[in-house]
Order: C-alpha cells, then sequence, then structure tokens
C-alpha cells in the first residue's frame, strides 16, 4: 500500500472512532434511504448516457494529495452545475476533508442543487460511512479494493446494494479486479494511476478490460467475446485517471469502458464546461 494511501486509511480509522458506536445493518440503510426520499439510480443511469457515446461521471474535486489544490476559486455548487449542464450523467464528490479538501456539506448542497445521481468519493472503510452517505445524500459510495479485506469489501458491497446504493468498487491490477468480481461488484472502477509510484497509465484500462472480457467469455459459453462487457447482464466498467483528451475518450471506450470518471483534467482546466463537451465528443 502506496504511503499516502496508508496515511489517508490512518486518518480514517480516527474520524470513524468519532462516530457513533452502532452496528449497521440492510434494515437501518433501507430506512435512511426511505427517510431521505428521492431516489436516483446511479448505474441505471451510467447504462444509458445523457449525451454522447459514453457517460461521465464529473469529480467535483478541490486538491488531491498529488496536485495539490487544483481550483482555488472552487464553489462546489457552480461546478455541479456545469457538469449537468455540459451533459455529464452522475457526478462524483469528493467528501475527504484532510487530504482533498472535500466535505459532506458539499455533497448535501449539490445534491439541493442538481438532479444527478451522486457518488460519494471518500476512503469507506467503516459501515457507519454507508450510512452517512445516504443521510448526506449519495446514491452511490466509493469501495477500496485496496484498503479492503475480502470480508469487508463483499460486506459492505451487499449493505449497499440491499439498501438500494450503487457501489463502485475500485482496483488496479488484476489480484483486485478477481477480488471485486468475486465480491459480486456490478460497477467496476479500474484507476490507471499505481498507487506506489503514482504513474499514470491508460494501458491499465485496456489490460483489466481483456482479462474481464476473456473471463465472462469463457464463463458464459460465448462464441465471441466482443461484446460481453457491454452486455447489461455484465459489470460495467467505469475508467479513471489520466482523462484528458477525447483520444483518450476513444481509446478507454474502444478497450470496453461503458463510463469515465475525470476530476483533474475538468476541474484544473479553467472551461470546465467546454471541457467536458470535448470530452464527449460534443465539440
Amino acid at each position: 500500500m502506496a504511503n499516502i494511501l496508508g496515511q489517508i486509511v490512518e486518518q480514517k480509522r480516527r474520524e470513524v472512532a468519532r462516530l457513533p458506536e452502532r452496528r449497521i445493518a440492510a434494515g437501518d440503510l433501507r430506512d435512511a434511504v426511505l427517510a431521505r426520499g428521492e431516489r436516483r439510480d446511479f448505474l441505471a443511469a451510467l447504462r444509458q448516457p445523457r449525451a454522447g457515446d459514453i457517460a461521465l461521471i464529473a469529480e467535483v474535486k478541490k486538491a488531491s494529495p498529488s496536485a495539490g489544490v487544483i481550483c482555488k476559486d472552487f464553489d462546489p455548487v457552480r461546478l455541479a452545475k456545469e457538469y449537468e449542464a455540459a451533459g455529464a450523467t452522475c457526478l462524483s464528490v469528493l467528501t475527504d476533508e484532510q487530504f482533498f479538501q472535500g466535505s459532506l456539506a458539499d455533497l448535501r448542497q449539490i445534491r439541493a442543487a442538481v438532479q444527478l445521481p451522486l457518488l460519494r468519493k471518500d476512503f469507506i472503510i467503516d459501515e457507519r460511512q454507508i450510512l452517512e452517505a445516504i443521510e448526506w445524500g449519495a446514491d452511490a459510495i466509493l469501495l477500496i479494493a485496496a484498503i479492503l479485506d475480502d470480508a469487508r469489501l463483499r460486506r459492505f458491497h451487499d449493505l449497499a446494494s440491499e439498501s438500494g446504493l450503487a457501489a463502485l468498487v475500485e482496483v488496479h491490477d488484476e489480484r483486485e479486479l478477481d477480488r471485486a468480481l468475486a465480491a459480486g461488484a456490478s460497477l467496476i472502477g479500474v484507476n490507471n494511476r499505481n498507487l506506489k509510484t503514482f504513474k499514470v497509465d491508460l494501458a491499465t484500462t485496456e489490460r483489466l478490460a481483456t482479462k474481464m472480457e476473456n473471463g465472462r467469455w469463457k464463463m458464459d459459453g460465448a462464441s465471441e467475446p466482443s461484446s460481453i462487457l457491454h452486455s447489461p447482464s455484465s459489470p460495467l466498467l467505469v475508467a479513471e485517471s489520466g482523462i484528458h483528451t477525447r483520444a483518450d475518450v476513444e481509446r478507454l471506450k474502444r478497450a470496453g469502458a461503458g463510463a469515465i470518471l475525470v476530476g483533474e483534467s475538468l476541474v484544473g482546466s479553467g472551461e470546465t464546461f467546454g471541457q467536458a463537451r470535448a470530452l464527449l465528443g460534443l465539440c
């Protein structure tokens, strides 16, 4: 585990320790979803992009440990509205405070301002954070395979699914992909950033997409693997990190990605609306 990721997880443990002690069951989460009211189906939305030929999950992100402050005049609601107007299908909202300068308050304010499904982008290590995500407005959560053992990965995924939340399971290599598939993930994010070196390589998505495609092909006994990743019954593949141009998007789409998650190249572009439209092939 990369040193920075280890630091983040240690900080999360301290934050979680301050939460009220309780055991969370799927029923508690379903009750919270019902109490909140409106349900926005994150996965269904990704399977039917609002604009362009691929679903864009546009990220509301002020800073990162590797890049520092990306957007100095950061206004989360303004960004969210620009993304929605540009044709994004869903939004990802960074809620980590110490390392990414986000907040749960951003999530709540954005939910009130737009109609798109929202992902809580954070480092989930405890089921109480899933309840938090619902209460503050998320329709989906991020589960990072690198920081969860098999038991917690499966339990958190099951809790989310049973409560009506989507769970984006993030992987970085073949072993983590196998673990995500074993946990029953229907939404898999391939992070092109190496957690040890922080080098970004779009070939990571291509490599893992091929592994997904070939594995599903063999399992289903199909005559050809070419359309397996785009089957409604297959996990939807989301490419993450290192996406800057329309050429990048087309490359990832050819590999089998049904969606892209983009943050830094949008927030740091200085022209969020235009950059989002360009990635979607709309200008």
